[in-house]
């Protein structure tokens, strides 16, 4: 299985981790993870680049350097997919520390080390626990995503399926990168069409962004998680904004009023909506929790690994020793207090350990794209800020320890997760579960580099920076007001995370009706929180990907509703590169001086232009995402 035509008929070994595997797939790690680092900040979420960076790899193996092997391509993603991960568990959390004024600018060092430890814990910490998660038989770990990637690779081996997977790659780069620069360089088309009213003394807002990534996330995720997503935007933008009385001011400005209730107000119900869904995805993995416990005990106890498969017990130990050590003289380094450091060290081995085996049984659930990291990461917060709290500890040395722990932990789940995926694949194809282990601590290695100076040129070269229109960065605004309500002058509005934790409750109930009718339609609570406190203009895209991707779909039976999206996924993961890398792209023009061009167009022209350039990404999606008829 897996087996191209350049690959020998003999019994030699199918080459694997060759030279130019390492090196594509290390170069792509830098490259994913500065796409998504833009992607997260932009929509608060990431998505898997298994699938893209697989294609990416058989092309350049196969059609440029005229060789390779599916097994060296399931390398080269297995290293490009660890930059993605660890940019999701960065942006979410390190941003705060700017936007709440510790740090004026992104410390390289730091940045690079709170990477780099969280994700070799998150591969060391699964490895462990792989005989649990991957290869023990499971009616209920499906893997969608790491199955869709190894059925990617082995379709790769046929040229004609290469080439057509390339070219939807390169269209939907192409689709991202025109909008970007259209918009943010060239300003003929605006980033966001909205608009606000003031009806009986209440802000009536809706809107939408303008841009193909959103839309290809929504694709991605596909029209449940879609219209998940866009309920809770609705029950935050056009339910709750609606239910509090403007002042006189406000009244004249309706818009603004509305972005100043949703960031003082409305985003706290989603941050209460979104514990109880954290809480309730711990619950729902407590077996396999419990089981990943039990065989961490064994390898610790015998220093093996399964059947010599993985990394050696013993320098699994001493790795994860090492990481621990390296962050709790960052600790120290950081807060100046060697019992913050130490309790928070203490805190953050046993929260990365067991958000690790949380992540990993995830995304066997739902595939990476959809692994709930947001809630997790805010029990973090929560746990950690409320037990420093109480242990007396406060100011800027509370909050540095709260989001250092934070930030590890999320590194960590998000990096486990993207490993257990990447082994299932890799199983899937025959791969060396070692040797992609590897892999994944090498494009870790080299990603954590790259991640402050993308954060720090964003954060200079886009208007508003970091926090502002743009780049809203809503985990890390998040997180950055939950840090300053525990230890600092702001004050949270618990009464409205006590509302969101009613509305996640109700939500919850409501799925366990349906889920005990075995309805086809359920009812997700994170998906939902993660609408109530992202903007509106984001889900409305997002519904719009879904939509195209429920139309795409069509009558598919389950079986192959993949292939049949199989197209359109490759076109939006290769949107949301090309819109990405673009924006990183402009932002890194600007630092040497190539100002982006003012608008020169009337309101109503760019207006209307943006209109009909939002109908052209929709028809492009529908035109490249339909699966070729058969000649």
């Amino acid at each position: 299985m897996g087996v191209t035509d350049s690959e020998p008929r003999s019994n030699a070994p199918i080459a694997e981790l060759s030279l130019r595997s390492v090196l594509l797939g290390l170069i792509l790690s830098v490259v994913m993870g500065a796409a998504n680092v833009y992607l997260g900040l932009k929509a608060g979420m990431t998505v898997s680049a298994s699938i893209p960076a697989a294609v990416v790899a058989m092309l350049v193996l196969r059609g440029v350097l005229r060789g390779g092997t599916v097994l060296e391509a399931n390398q080269v993603q297995t290293a490009a997919s660890a930059g993605e991960s660890l940019a999701a568990g960065v942006i979410f959390t390190l941003p705060a520390l700017v936007l709440i004024g510790v740090w004026q600018k992104f410390d390289q060092l730091t940045t690079t080390l709170i990477a780099l430890s969280g994700g070799v814990l998150g591969v060391l910490f699964m490895i462990p626990m792989r005989k649990v998660f991957v290869t023990a038989p499971s009616k209920e770990l499906t893997y969608p995503e790491g199955v869709a990637c190894a059925a990617v690779l082995t379709a790769g081996t046929s040229e004609g399926q290469e080439r057509s997977q390339a070219r939807s790659v390169v269209y939907g780069t192409l689709l991202g990168a025109a909008f970007k620069a259209l918009g943010s360089f060239f300003g003929v088309i605006r980033h966001t069409l909205e608009g606000a009213a003031s009806v009986a003394g209440r802000a009536v807002y809706f809107g939408a962004d303008i841009s193909p990534a959103l839309v290809a996330v929504g694709f991605i995720v596909r029209l449940h998680i879609a219209v998940l997503i866009f309920i809770g935007g609705a029950l935050g933008w056009l339910v709750a904004i609606p239910m509090f009385s403007l002042d006189a001011d406000a009244l004249s400005s309706p818009l603004d009023a509305a972005w100043t209730l949703w960031s003082q107000k409305v985003r706290y119900i989603g941050v209460g909506a979104m514990l109880v869904g954290g809480v309730a995805a711990i619950v729902r993995v407590r077996h396999g929790l419990l089981s990943a416990v039990r065989e961490l005990r064994r390898v610790a106890r015998t220093g093996a690994a399964e059947a010599g498969e993985d990394l050696p017990g013993g320098l699994i130990s001493t790795l994860a020793v090492a990481a621990s050590l390296l962050i709790g003289v960052l600790y120290y380094s950081l807060t100046h207090d060697a019992l913050i450091a130490a309790t928070t060290t203490v805190i953050m081995v046993v929260m990365s350990f067991f958000f690790t085996a949380v992540a990993s049984y995830i995304v066997g659930l739902v595939g990476n794209s959809n692994s709930p990291v947001s809630g997790m990461t805010i029990t973090a917060v929560l746990f950690t800020g409320g037990l420093l709290l109480l242990f007396g500890f406060s100011g800027e040395s509370g909050m540095l320890a709260t989001l250092g722990v934070a930030a590890v932990v999320c590194c960590a789940a998000c990096t486990s997760g993207d490993v257990c995926n990447d082994l299932k694949t890799g199983q899937l194809v025959g791969a060396s579960p070692r040797r992609q282990q590897l892999m994944q601590l090498a494009g870790i290695a080299v990603a954590s580099l790259v991640m402050a100076p993308v954060l720090q040129l964003l954060h200079d070269n886009t208007p508003g920076g970091i926090g502002g229109r743009e780049l809203s960065a809503p985990q890390a605004n998040l997180f950055a007001s939950l840090a300053r309500g525990f230890f600092g002058d702001g004050q949270l509005p618990w009464p409205l995370v006590w509302l969101g934790v009613a509305l996640g409750s109700v939500v919850l109930a409501l799925d366990a009706v349906l889920e005990k009718r075995q309805a086809a339609v359920r009812l997700h609570v994170m998906p939902i929180a993660v609408g109530v406190y992202l903007p509106l203009g984001l889900s409305v895209p997002i519904l719009v990907g879904g939509l195209i991707a429920r139309a795409v779909q069509g009558d598919a039976p389950p079986g192959e509703v993949q292939a049949r999206l199989g197209r359109g996924v490759l076109f939006a993961s290769g949107a949301i590169a090309g819109e990405s890398l673009t924006g990183v792209g402009i932002a890194l023009l600007a630092s040497v001086g190539v100002a982006q061009l003012a608008p020169v167009l009337p309101s109503s022209v760019s207006g209307v232009l943006t209109f009909g350039a939002a109908g052209v990404a929709v028809l492009a999606f529908f035109r490249f995402s339909r699966a070729r008829r058969a000649s």
